[in-house]
C-alpha cells in the first residue's frame, strides 16, 4: 500500500463519485477504479457500496477514511517540520489547549519554552477531542483540556482539580453571596462551548442533573470570553473554572459555590510513545508549575 492509494481513497470518499474524483486527481477514471479495487483487496473488505445512485462508504470504509486522513496529515506535518528544521535548525513543538486553561499557568510554561532558541512553539486552540486527533496526526505534541478520553494511542494525565465559580452580573441578587446550585438552577445560564460534546457545557449541565435539578440554558456561545461578555450585559450567569476569574471586569462578579466540592479537572494529553528530550523538558516545567499550583503558589511569579 502506498500513500497515493490513501490519497486516491480519500478523494473518492469525499466526492463519492469516481468521475469527479478522477478529475480532482488529474487521472483517468479507469485507472482510479482499478486502484480503489486493489486497495479493497489489500485491506480485505469492501470500502464502498456501489449503487445506482453512486458510491457510499461502508462502515469499514468510514473507519478507514478516518485513519487514512490521520496518516496523510501526519506525513504532511512531518514533511513541513523537516523542511523547517533543515532551514533554521529549530524543532517545532505544538501545544493544543481549551481557552479556559490559558488564564492560568500555561502562559508561564510557554514563556519558559520560548527561552530555548532551538524550539518554535505553535499554539492551537482545540477542544479536547480535537486535541486527540491533532496528537495522532502529529500537528501537536501535548494538549490541555477538561474532558476525559479513552484512546489506546493517547496518555491522559490529571494535573489537578480546579474549583468552579459562578460568574454573575454585579447587580445580580446572588453576586454578593455564596450561592448553591439549587439557587442558580432557575436563573438564565449561558453555556459554552456551542460545539457538539462532550465538552465543558456538558460538564456544567451534568452538575445540575446529577442533583435532580433543572437548568435554564438561555444561550450557547462558542467560548468563555463571549460568555463573560454576555454576563456583563446582564443576560444571565455562567459557570467557569477558577483561573478564568483572572478576566477582570468591573461589571462581573466571580463567586464561589456553596457546594465546595464542585471542580473541573485540568487534563494533559500526550502520545503514548517514549518522550523526546524536549518532551522531558516540558514535563519537568509542567511538574514544577503543578506543584506550585497545589502548594498555593499561584499565580506564579513571572519568569
Amino acid at each position: 500500500m502506498e500513500l497515493r492509494h490513501l490519497r486516491y481513497f480519500c478523494t473518492v470518499a469525499e466526492e463519492l463519485n469516481l468521475t469527479r474524483a478522477a478529475e480532482r486527481l488529474h487521472i483517468a477514471q479507469p485507472p482510479l477504479t482499478r486502484q480503489i479495487k486493489q486497495l479493497e483487496e489489500e485491506v480485505g473488505t469492501e470500502l464502498f457500496k456501489r449503487g445506482p445512485r453512486g458510491l457510499t462508504l461502508t462502515p469499514a470504509g468510514q473507519f478507514f477514511l478516518e485513519h487514512a486522513r490521520q496518516v496523510l496529515e501526519k506525513v504532511k506535518t512531518t514533511v513541513l517540520a523537516t523542511r523547517r528544521l533543515a532551514q533554521d535548525q529549530r524543532a517545532v513543538f505544538g501545544i493544543g489547549f481549551v481557552p479556559s486553561v490559558f488564564y492560568g499557568q500555561l502562559p508561564s510554561m510557554v514563556r519558559r519554552l520560548r527561552q530555548n532558541n532551538n524550539v518554535e512553539i505553535v499554539l492551537m486552540e482545540l477542544l479536547t477531542l480535537q486535541q486527540v486527533q491533532a496528537l495522532k496526526a502529529g500537528r501537536i505534541d501535548i494538549g490541555f483540556g477538561r474532558v476525559r478520553v479513552d484512546d489506546p494511542e493517547i496518555d491522559q494525565e490529571m494535573l489537578f482539580d480546579e474549583p468552579i465559580l459562578a460568574a454573575l452580573p454585579c447587580a445580580h441578587r446572588l453576586a454578593k453571596s455564596t450561592p448553591c446550585l439549587a439557587e442558580l438552577a432557575d436563573c438564565p445560564l449561558i453555556a459554552y462551548p456551542a460545539t457538539p460534546g462532550p465538552n465543558f457545557a456538558d460538564i456544567v449541565i451534568g452538575l445540575f442533573r446529577q442533583r435532580g435539578l433543572g437548568v435554564n440554558v438561555i444561550q450557547y456561545v462558542n467560548d468563555v470570553q463571549t460568555a463573560i461578555g454576555l454576563v456583563a450585559s446582564e443576560m444571565g450567569y455562567t459557570l467557569v473554572p477558577e483561573q478564568v476569574s483572572r478576566i477582570q471586569r468591573d461589571d462581573v462578579a466571580y463567586v464561589r459555590l456553596a457546594e465546595g466540592n464542585i471542580t473541573s479537572p485540568v487534563l494533559c494529553c500526550r502520545r503514548r510513545e517514549p518522550p523526546t528530550e524536549l518532551m522531558l523538558q516540558v514535563n519537568e516545567i509542567l511538574r514544577e508549575l503543578v506543584e506550585n499550583r497545589l502548594a498555593g503558589r499561584y499565580p506564579p511569579k513571572r519568569d
